[in-house]
């Protein structure tokens, strides 16, 4: 599972909006001055993401929270957004190109228009995707659990009571 900490903004009937920080371990490593990543986290920031999580333990806006998504999830998800648009591109350009060499059409734009239209196709099946797991709880990510309190005051120790760590 892939896991990350986040702020809660909302929650409400079973679901929880969180705010998560884009972070980068740049800095972490020798090659930070010459790293393409390095460059990339200066240009994009620290910046917020907000996410809808599902909430089975019932948090409260102000919260510090760990979030979770299953890996293979994550890894259909990106294949399904970064590869199938690319796959189709290039198949749909490969196919132009075959048409227009059994038409002996000697110039670029069969090609061109058919990365086109496949690229157009992947990103239709990937429009279709989305909306197929929109609702699909296993693409969700989910609250596991509570950091810190957030702006919730404390309750009053017990005397002799050991203190607990979330």
């Amino acid at each position: 599972m892939i896991e990350e900490q986040a702020l809660v903004i909302e929650a409400a009937d079973g679901t929880a909006w969180v705010e998560t920080r884009r972070q980068s371990v740049c800095g972490q490593c020798a090659a930070n001055k010459g790293c393409g990543t390095s460059v990339l986290a200066r240009v994009m920031g620290n910046r917020r993401s907000r996410v809808r999580a599902l909430d089975p333990i019932g948090v409260r806006p102000g919260q510090t929270v760990r979030i979770g998504l299953e890996e293979g999830a994550f890894l259909r998800g990106s294949m399904a957004l970064y590869l199938l648009p690319l796959l189709t591109l290039f198949l749909g350009g490969l196919l132009g190109e075959v048409l227009a060499a059994r038409l002996d059409i000697v110039q670029e734009w069969p090609a061109l228009l058919g990365g086109l239209a496949g690229g157009g196709l992947g990103f239709l099946w990937l429009r279709g995707f989305a909306r197929r797991i929109l609702h699909d709880r296993r693409y969700q990510p989910v609250v596991l659990g509570i950091v810190t309190a957030g702006t919730e005051p404390a309750a009053p120790a017990r005397p002799g009571a050991r203190p607990t760590f979330g």
